[in-house]
């Protein structure tokens, strides 16, 4: 009996379908655009992304992931977005870092008006995501950066021994607040509701933490200071009484809004602004695809933008193949 010998495959790079110029455009670098850059070179789709920051978005500034398949154990949000960048880098995917301040969309070739230049492409994604949003109370604008913040990763150090308090009761509000317990002298936690909003993992711990306080159906009405964040003002909303406390920073956690400015409404989107896309993340203008947290969806988490985005470059590849 003769066996036969089995050639080892070619290396992914060898696969790759290599164009002068990209067909298929990324807008974000977050997990839904750094997985559909994935796919799509796979696929063959000679493909650029583009980033304005840092890729992961969102998810690279999350202290601490713990619910990502195959993680079971935490892992830091900046890693996990190292390792989606470093796969999506050793496919080939071809990445670009700037700001990307308008896009056409209308007719086959669709442009991205990128830093000084002006990019074309046969098919579009977009996967700009969101940033946080903003209660618009007296003071947050005028102390952003001087004990105002959105991110306690970010900013937790300046804050060893302070008092802070964190607004919001979702998951982010209270992973947030757990994290700056490893700097802070207190947290209080500021929430209009009775009860939290976060997975019950997430409040159990919380409430364990001796360095964490909950001001229940409470809001928040005023920041002040001199050059630095002093004190807030807050109201109850049952019985409408006022108090001022005392406090050296402020995070806020109040929902999030989509990254959508540079679109100038050519997509359909709904009445906050998220994208709309039917189940290819096909949105309102053909050869163009929505995935991750900037689309209308129930569920934003980096599990279902990775989903997105491998959904979108299957999507795109198929309308690729039906211009030839």
């Amino acid at each position: 009996m003769t066996t036969q010998q089995v050639k080892p495959m070619p290396k992914m790079e060898t696969l790759i379908i290599r164009k002068k110029g990209s067909d298929l455009l990324i807008v974000g670098g977050g997990p839904a655009g750094l997985t559909a850059g994935i796919y799509a070179v796979r696929m063959g789709i000679s493909t650029t992304l583009f980033e304005r920051a840092l890729p992961g978005g969102l998810m690279g500034v999350t202290e601490k992931i713990e619910n990502y398949p195959g993680f079971h154990q935490e892992i830091k949000g900046l890693e996990l977005s190292a390792a989606f960048e470093k796969h999506a880098r050793s496919l080939g995917l071809n990445i670009m870092w700037g700001n990307v301040s308008k896009v056409e969309v209308s007719g086959k070739t669709k442009k991205i008006h990128f830093e000084d230049k002006t990019m074309e492409g046969k098919t579009l994604i977009i996967a700009t995501g969101t940033e946080p949003k903003k209660l618009g109370v007296p003071g947050e604008s005028e102390f952003i950066g001087r004990g105002v913040s959105y991110c306690a990763t970010c900013d937790a150090p300046f804050y060893k021994d302070k008092k802070v308090a964190v607004v919001g009761g979702g998951n982010s509000a209270i992973e947030e607040a757990l994290f700056l317990t490893n700097f802070a002298k207190t947290v209080t936690v500021i929430h209009r509701r009775g009860d939290l909003r976060a997975d019950k993992i997430y409040e159990l711990r919380a409430k364990a933490n001796p360095k964490i306080y909950f001001l229940w159906d409470t809001e928040l009405e005023k920041i002040e200071g001199s050059d630095m964040v002093e004190s807030i003002t807050l109201k109850n909303s049952k019985s409408k009484k006022k108090t001022k406390v005392s406090v050296d920073g402020v995070f806020m956690y109040v929902g999030f809004t989509p990254n959508v400015a540079f679109l100038e409404g050519q997509l359909k989107h709904n009445k906050d602004g998220f994208i709309i896309t039917d189940e290819t993340m096909k949105t309102s203008v053909d050869g163009v695809f929505a995935a991750g947290d900037v689309r209308v969806k129930p569920l934003r988490q980096v599990v279902t933008a990775a989903a997105d985005g491998a959904v979108a470059a299957n999507s795109a590849f198929k309308y690729l193949e039906s211009l030839k």
